[in-house]
């Protein structure tokens, strides 16, 4: 299942994960954000206890959107130790997604 990130928790809880973490920038208007909604979850729930998946609404949470330079949603961040080490914008197949998350692992 994927947590709820607010600007209120981003930090405690995304920041710092000392697992990696995914990021899914949302809004609940976005077409392609309805799409990649569910593939997040799923990774979610087969990686388990290695990761940490969460989503922030962008409409909710404009602070830390806009300290992430989100242009355009859907935006998936990666963290590693507090770090972004990649990203992917707009819904992409989910074993993208899953190698790009491997390789943190």
């Amino acid at each position: 299942m994927a947590l709820e990130f607010t600007d209120a928790n981003f930090e405690e809880l995304a920041l710092k994960s000392d697992k990696p973490v995914i990021v899914d920038f949302w809004a609940v208007w976005c077409g392609p954000c309805r799409i990649i909604g569910p593939v997040v979850e799923e990774i979610g729930n087969e990686f388990g206890d290695k990761v940490l998946v969460g989503k922030i609404d962008v409409d909710h949470n404009p602070e830390t959107a806009k300290k992430y330079g989100i242009r355009n949603i859907p935006t998936l961040l990666f963290f590693k130790n507090g770090e972004v080490v990649d990203k992917q914008v707009g819904a992409v197949p989910k074993q993208v997604l899953v190698t790009k998350l491997e390789s943190l692992l």
